[in-house]
């Protein structure tokens, strides 16, 4: 038995297939979905999910939003995703080091945490590509 997974953007349907088992990164730590899950509704941090269909694992960057588990379907909306397949590595690396050099140098409270932001998703496309 599968569970089917379907993840949406604002913007697109990013995953809709059955899927054997799912890691998201939750605000409470990495959770891992099964076939029978208990029901769930949980917030998602900006992370990589890891997909298993078959023997054959894939990622994702998600940049936050919500699951909810209920009867073998899972249904993730999140603010933004890519699958790593979409991912362009050289522009992923070139984000990375200017978010790494923003946050360096940023000051004031609210451009701290703008900085650090943009690091955290410029490092969860870099992890994404790395995953698979």
């Amino acid at each position: 038995m599968k569970s089917n997974l379907r993840v949406m953007a604002p913007n697109r349907i990013v995953w809709n297939s059955e899927v054997w088992e799912i890691i998201l990164s939750t605000n409470s730590g990495r959770v891992g979905i099964l076939p029978n899950h208990a029901p769930l509704l949980t917030a998602l941090d900006m992370g990589v999910p890891r997909i298993r269909q078959d023997e054959q694992w894939s990622a994702m960057a998600l940049m936050g939003g919500f699951a909810m588990v209920e009867n073998n379907q899972v249904t993730v909306l999140v603010n933004e995703a890519e699958r790593a397949t979409e991912i362009d590595a050289d522009e992923a690396q070139r984000c990375f080091q200017i978010a790494q050099a923003d946050s360096a140098k940023a000051e004031g409270k609210k451009s701290v945490i703008e900085a650090n932001l943009a690091l955290k998703r410029a490092k969860a496309r870099l992890e994404a590509l790395n995953a698979i």
